[in-house]
């Protein structure tokens, strides 16, 4: 089943690719800025429950589509660069095993525990 997830997340990302080309960008602004919903995790250095609410918004795929088709609707290629980068890296995250988190721990996500559980 894992490896099943990990070939949907990898279409997605296609998917992602796919749309980035619709647009009118360099092509090294996606490389460049597909790590940036990662800074979402500041959260983290106030507590965990912000930590896990702040990093799961901006990783959370429908947040991504909403500001797709919200800047595809007002036709700014910005705000639809912005939520093909957040999908790509949302799609990007799970084909690696990073998925949503609960307020626990950091490391106690939706697919599971990162790296082993002590």
């Amino acid at each position: 089943m894992k490896h099943l997830l990990q070939l949907e997340e990898l279409g997605q990302f296609g998917l992602a690719i796919f749309l980035f080309t619709q647009i009118e960008f360099q092509w090294w602004l996606f490389p460049l800025c597909l790590l940036l919903p990662d800074l979402s995790m500041v959260g983290y250095l106030i507590n965990s429950k912000i930590g896990a609410w702040l990093y799961n918004f901006f990783h959370h795929k429908l947040f991504a589509i909403f500001v797709l088709v919200l800047g595809f609707y007002l036709k700014i290629q910005t705000v639809e660069f912005i939520g093909i980068i957040l999908f790509a890296h949302a799609a990007m995250d799970r084909i690696f095993g990073y998925g949503l988190k609960f307020e626990d721990d950091f490391k106690h996500t939706h697919l599971d525990w990162i790296g082993k559980k002590l």
